[in-house]
């Protein structure tokens, strides 16, 4: 079945004022704090996408925002129950709903979109159909994409330096030079659309191929309780969830090319560093789970050929007793190359440690590897142990607090 995403467009006079406009998986955040993509989540229901909307913080220039959703690897006619829910962010209550029943071939579709209307913010439902993706629906609204990776080019050898000829006549005033005509502005670089997700059937992505493998990359995970807000839809509103006591843990395990191990998590402060060894870092200790902050690792890939692997686990320190009850996606983002994505899928044992994704360098590559594998400690082991158990790191560990 396809991958189902949401999208979001701000518009002005039927077209958006720049490509940061255009709120989606890549750019998931406007400016303005006013519209956020929140990333997938799986329940019972299947796999929602949410977008939030804050219409207090809309600016005045904006007159609608479109609502759509895309379709990667194939057509929204093998996607069964495609809807849109409207749902109030304080209560979750349903507002509106619009249903498509009758997709085909149609690979983006323009569901809905929120309107000024007399001073007031309205909704109706379009259900508009392109046959020309998520590309071809941007694009009628003034987006500019380029899913090309810019063309690599070796820098221009310098000219050769030669001497001056030696001039004999006497030196005649000469007219001030012009003024320099200022520099060109630069064009706005286009969004790029293209993404990875990881899947059982494909649960490998090189980065080297995606073009990921210098700068920073972004390991994002964000949760909620399977009991808050089912549904594809927007929200209105600025989210409340009720899980301000769930506490889960990012956490990494790492090997250095010198044989150095150890572990990044906030048990211990052990936060870890981004420009000295171990290159990986924690950015802090978020109990709320929003994707807007929730838990964030950084590794600096400028340094990759210093990693020989890392084990990127989550625990759940308190709140739950297993990740049964839990939603939880992960999101990888290369600061060059395409996002990765993935859900860790339906816990049916009672886990209290996942292992998210094991990273390789092959010496030629990095290989990024879903595991998504659900881990029960035995008793009087912690889950830290449990990890290393599995994938044979090998280290001593002791008590640690936070």
């Amino acid at each position: 079945m396809p991958d189902v995403d949401a999208s979001a467009l701000l518009l002005v006079s039927g077209k958006v004022r720049s490509d940061a406009d255009f709120v989606f998986y890549n750019q998931p955040a406007h400016a303005s704090g006013a519209v956020r993509h929140e990333g997938k989540k799986t329940g019972a229901d299947g796999v929602t996408d949410t977008l939030a909307v804050d219409l207090g913080r809309v600016e005045p220039a904006v007159e609608r925002i479109v609502l759509a959703a895309s379709a990667d690897g194939g057509s929204f006619g093998r996607v069964p129950g495609l809807r849109v829910r409207v749902l109030d962010a304080a209560s979750g209550a349903e507002i509106m709903r619009y249903e498509s029943q009758d997709a085909t071939v149609e690979t983006a579709f323009l569901l809905g979109e929120l309107y000024r209307r007399q001073g007031n913010w309205k909704f109706r439902a379009v259900g508009q159909g392109y046959g020309s993706g998520l590309a071809g629906l941007a694009t009628d609204f003034g987006i500019s994409v380029d899913d090309e990776p810019a063309p690599r080019t070796a820098p221009a050898a310098p000219a050769p330096v030669r001497p001056a000829p030696v001039r004999s006549e006497p030196v005649r005033p000469t007219r001030p030079a012009a003024p320099a005509p200022p520099d060109p502005v630069p064009a706005p670089t286009p969004v790029r659309l293209s993404k990875v997700t990881l899947t059982k059937d494909a649960p490998s992505v090189s980065l080297a191929k995606q073009g990921g493998t210098s700068g920073a990359m972004r390991v994002n995970l964000n949760w909620q309780m399977r009991k808050q807000f089912r549904g594809w839809g927007a929200k209105l509103g600025r989210a409340v969830a009720n899980h301000s006591d769930l506490d889960l843990d990012l956490c990494a395990l790492y090997e250095l090319s010198d044989g150095r191990k150890g572990v990044v998590q906030a048990l211990g402060n052990a936060f870890g560093a981004l420009h000295q060894p171990p290159y990986i870092h924690l950015d802090g200790d978020d109990r709320t789970g929003a994707v807007s902050s929730g838990e964030n690792l950084t590794i600096n890939l400028d340094h990759k050929d210093r990693l020989r692997r890392i084990v990127i686990f989550v625990t759940i320190y308190e709140g739950a007793r297993s990740f049964a009850d839990l939603d939880a996606t992960v999101t990888l983002q290369p600061q060059h190359g395409a996002p990765i994505d993935f859900a860790l899928g339906e816990c049916t044992v009672p886990s209290t440690v996942c292992s998210l994704a094991l990273i390789t360098n092959t010496g030629s590559d990095l290989v990024v590897q879903r595991e998504a594998r659900f881990l029960v400690p035995e008793r009087g082991v912690s889950p830290q142990r449990t990890i290393d158990y599995a994938y044979g790191w090998g280290m001593n560990w002791t008590p640690g607090r936070k």
